[in-house]
């Protein structure tokens, strides 16, 4: 009777542990916290199934487990054949049970679809294959696995066409027990409720909220060390040191810091410059089925000793999303902060952009799963949401210091078609109430498994 206990016990545990081979990346929120849960049911995996191990032997040899434990005879004891399927599990600990946690190795993708059509200049209507990633995670043991993902942007990638390649994470973990997890190498920062839940399927209209693309520059990635705590009380932290901005790629010419005001700086680990670091922490608790509630900060120089005044980049955020029932409600916002950015601007004067001293924004969401019969839902949304990408400026002196831009507002309005858990197609009409002309009726499609 014991040895069928060990074997349904180590089985279940398997079975948890197999989540685990989808990356976080492709996961909403709430799952990215169970996986985290099952990589630490897996660590006990082992114990398990060298139990089961130990039975299994001294039932082949009688006459040792009528006596007292013998480790030559123990270590001599035929072992039964690993199982044909890779196994996450080293050889030693999968050796006498023949159970495999799952596949080593998983591909992962997501990508998206979009159609763009301004209302008032149909002329400018556009269709693009906005991204496609290819993912790849590999388990080493129960307690290490790899992360990495490749993503080409705009389908085609050369100097005379607009897409680009970049390798959005690739990163080693390590369960460090029950509840700890160490992060080394690129990964996203977590920020708001979009950085690391991007794929398509886990957020509603066609194009990401502005909030989190303008103000927190999702997808947004850094290089360096993290550490991961979850614990059972539904708190999860996140605590790092990574590379930061690089303010001396701002280009005064270009409309690009307008757009996204830390976009224009970030540095995607190729060739940082790392002279100054930053830090970050994130705090989130789901503490009650269906509520999250949390926040980040991250800060770090910008200058690297590259001009004659530091300047330091501190952005944060406070999120919540609660989905009782069949409604999803969210909630952000967002601030960000450049220090002393009045010596970086004065020899700028004149020029099409300058660096803003703050810049933040908020959005509210509410979607309603209104229609589903089997694998097929369909949930309508609305979103408004105000953001300003230069809320202020250091002052330069009369006459010479930039006004604040004006506060945009959009409402969006549209609905999610999901074909079971992983396609999705989408509608949606943007009004802007600043720039009327940009308003636009988008169509997409996207993937993610």
């Amino acid at each position: 009777m014991k040895t069928h206990r060990l074997r349904a016990a180590a089985a279940c545990v398997a079975v948890s542990a197999a989540f685990v081979a989808a990356p976080a990346s492709a996961q909403s929120a709430s799952e990215i916290e169970l996986a985290r849960r099952l990589d630490q049911l897996a660590a006990e995996l082992a114990s398990v199934k060298a139990e089961l191990a130990k039975l299994q032997r001294e039932r082949a040899s009688p006459a040792t487990a009528a006596s007292a434990p013998d480790a030559s005879a123990s270590a001599a004891a035929p072992a039964p054949a690993l199982a044909a399927a890779p196994v996450v599990a080293s050889d030693s600990q999968a050796q006498g049970s023949g159970i495999a946690l799952g596949p080593s190795t998983v591909l992962t993708s997501y990508g998206e679809i979009h159609y763009n059509r301004p209302t008032h200049d149909s002329l400018k209507a556009v269709a693009d294959l906005t991204r496609f990633v290819l993912g790849l995670q590999h388990r080493f043991d129960e307690k290490t696995k790899l992360v990495t993902e490749l993503e080409v942007e705009h389908a085609v990638s050369s100097s005379d066409d607009p897409g680009e390649v970049e390798v959005e994470q690739a990163y080693i973990e390590r369960q460090l027990g029950r509840q700890w997890a160490l992060r080394a190498g690129l990964f996203l920062i977590p920020a708001g409720l979009l950085n690391e839940n991007h794929e398509p399927t886990a957020f509603y209209g066609v194009e990401r909220n502005f909030v989190e693309t303008a103000i927190i520059p999702s997808t947004w990635r850094e290089g360096g060390l993290q550490v991961v705590g979850n614990f059972d009380n539904g708190v999860t932290t996140q605590l790092g040191v990574t590379t930061g901005f690089d303010l001396m790629k701002w280009d005064a010419m270009s409309t690009e810091g307008r757009d996204s005001p830390l976009g224009a700086i970030h540095q995607e680990l190729a060739l940082a410059k790392a002279r100054d670091l930053s830090v970050f922490g994130a705090l989130n608790w789901r503490g009650v089925p269906g509520l999250l509630v949390g926040g980040s900060v991250f800060t770090g120089g910008a200058t690297h000793g590259q001009a004659a005044t530091s300047s330091r980049v501190t952005l944060w955020d406070v999120h919540t999303r609660y989905t009782p029932g069949r409604w999803d409600l969210s909630a952000l916002y967002s601030r960000g902060t450049i220090s002393n950015t009045a010596a970086f601007n004065t020899p700028l004067v004149g020029s099409t952009s300058l660096v803003p001293a703050s810049f933040d924004g908020w959005y509210a969401q509410a979607a309603y799963r209104l229609w589903s019969r089997g694998d097929l839902s369909l949930a309508p949304f609305i979103r408004w949401e105000e953001f300003n990408t230069a809320r202020s400026f250091a002052s330069l002196g009369t006459g010479l210091t930039p006004d604040a831009a004006p506060t945009e507002r959009v409402v969006t309005i549209g609905a999610n078609f999901n074909v079971g858990p992983g396609i999705v197609f989408k509608a949606d009409y943007q009004r802007f109430r600043v720039n009327g002309d940009a308003d636009r009726f988008n169509l997409g499609m996207g993937w993610s498994f």
